[in-house]
């Protein structure tokens, strides 16, 4: 773990303790006290390829029609077209991706490229950094020294200027922290919401619902993991700590007919933070060819 990052977590950890001023709710609800609220901080990795758990009801995310031992075959994405929840456009936007995965090439996507990934996308990042503050909440992300930092208890600007992650503002619904997001930048390349392609417009709304869990609690969701992803690395099942699961709500009256969710699954992570710089290795083994990496004529400070 870089000592940067070390330093970061033992200040935040520090200030939670010593922190005795109020942590933010809902404008309409009485605020809790900063040592009410659970706390999340730490280092939380998961395991499945891609990422999403589908929902035990209701609908769900685009999921891979190319399978390998039954789960989801992480060397060729070939997206669900026709899942109900994609508008005809959008079915023949992840149609097509799937063509090209079907004839062998890997198409470009915002990791692949190495450009900021949007929310939900971000979520592909294995593993996350959480440190928390009463008056904020910062996401530290594995790879390409992305960073999301959502204030707490704070609304949504009046005029949206929208931006890579979008604007996210947070509070506390008891144990449960529920991050709401909108003004996700739509004029980029490789504007996807998943692997598989799937677009989102102007209009995309994500609600991200964070809680702690017991392994009986989290069971379901791991087990839905299982049947639908590639897993890396094997599953621990002496794991005894607490569980960090992320609840989605995704809805784009644009791309969708429905909104629809998913679940993440997240244990603390005792591995080594390994730092890893998409930008830095520009060369495409599988196409001998350089990535259509960000670049500026002059810089931005």
């Amino acid at each position: 773990m870089n000592v940067l990052l070390i330093v970061m977590m033992a200040a935040a950890a520090v200030l939670a303790l010593e922190q005795r001023t109020l942590a933010a709710g809902p404008a309409d609800k009485e605020p809790q006290s900063a040592t009410s609220v659970p706390n999340l901080s730490g280092v939380w990795r998961r395991g499945g390829l891609p990422w999403y758990e589908p929902p035990a009801l209701g609908p769900g995310p685009v999921t891979n029609t190319s399978r390998r031992n039954g789960v989801s075959n992480y060397d060729q994405l070939v997206g669900d077209y026709t899942n109900p929840i994609l508008q005809p456009w959008a079915a023949e936007v992840v149609k097509k991706y799937g063509e090209i995965s079907l004839k062998g090439i890997t198409y470009p996507n915002p990791a692949n490229q190495c450009w900021p990934e949007p929310v939900p996308f971000i979520f592909k990042h294995m593993g996350m950094a959480v440190l928390q503050q009463p008056h904020q909440i910062t996401f530290l992300f594995n790879e390409d020294h992305e960073v999301r930092q959502v204030p707490i208890n704070a609304s949504h600007p009046t005029q949206e200027k929208p931006s890579w992650h979008g604007n996210s503002v947070g509070h506390w619904d008891g144990n449960t922290l529920v991050i709401d997001t909108i003004g996700v930048k739509t004029d980029r390349p490789y504007a996807m919401i998943d692997l598989f392609g799937t677009p989102y417009t102007k209009d995309l709304h994500v609600v991200e619902r964070y809680s702690l869990l017991d392994r009986e609690s989290a069971k379901d969701a791991l087990e839905r993991g299982l049947k639908e992803n590639q897993q890396q690395g094997p599953i621990d099942n002496d794991y005894t700590g607490k569980y960090l699961q992320v609840h989605l709500t995704v809805e784009d009256r644009g791309v969708f007919t429905t909104p629809w969710t998913a679940t993440m699954t997240y244990v603390l992570d005792s591995n080594e933070w390994r730092e890893i710089v998409c930008a830095e290795n520009l060369h495409e083994y599988y196409y001998n060819k350089d990535s259509d990496v960000p670049r500026a004529d002059k810089p931005d400070f």
